[in-house]
């Protein structure tokens, strides 16, 4: 009786390289949200120093794997949905976690936290399904962002890690911290709303280099 062929690693046969270079961009993001875990059980500042550094690796990852897919023509709907699902965990989560594990604690800060990788991944789909439509008649590549990309979070994991550089995280965090109501919310917060509303703006074009 004839055997089928063994289909171990069969989905591993559909990728091209550029896909394993956005596997890599979501190893990243996986790799600093257990740091930052690391970091609120260990308490060791080099924990989350490690876990900031490799959201800028995720982010040359990202540039990488797109370069290489239109370089070697392999744009694929499955490489599109293994971009947005990895940038939703490098530079939505691992930035949210970041700032969970940085103090950002209370009510309200979850909140902001929520709502910026609410945001992240609202315009990762937005991106998605307009990608075409946004894309040029002759190279097939989008000429312009609507709202600014996901990996601009890696801004703020900049900001974090200079804050823990310094030693202003936790009870320390810049900013301080204000009782409001029910919650408290540390300023420095807002810059997950802001970050979160700048990515689902219809009116904000930039440019795609």
């Amino acid at each position: 009786m004839e055997r089928s062929a063994p289909r171990h690693f069969s989905m591993v046969r559909e990728f091209h390289l550029a896909d394993f270079f956005t596997l890599g961009n979501a190893a990243c993001g996986v790799g600093a949200i257990l740091l930052a875990m690391l970091f609120m059980a260990s308490g060791h500042r080099e924990h989350f120093l490690a876990a900031a550094v490799l959201a800028p690796a995720a982010f040359i990852l990202d540039v990488l794997d797109g370069r290489i897919a239109r370089a070697r023509h392999t744009n694929s709907a499955l490489g599109r949905e293994l971009d947005s699902l990895s940038d939703v965990i490098s530079f939505g989560m691992a930035p949210a976690a970041l700032g969970f594990a940085a103090g950002m604690q209370g009510g309200w800060d979850a909140a902001a936290l929520v709502y910026f990788v609410c945001c992240g991944v609202s315009r990762l789909a937005r991106y998605n399904v307009t990608a075409e439509q946004l894309a040029g008649d002759e190279s097939g590549k989008v000429k312009y962002f609507e709202g600014t990309p996901i990996p601009t979070s890696v801004v703020i994991v900049g900001l974090l890690a200079w804050a823990a550089w310094e030693g202003r995280i936790e009870e320390s965090l810049w900013g301080g911290v204000l009782d409001l109501g029910p919650w408290e919310l540390h300023p420095l917060a807002l810059l997950f709303v802001a970050s979160g509303s700048l990515m689902i703006s219809k009116t904000l074009r930039i440019p795609k280099l």
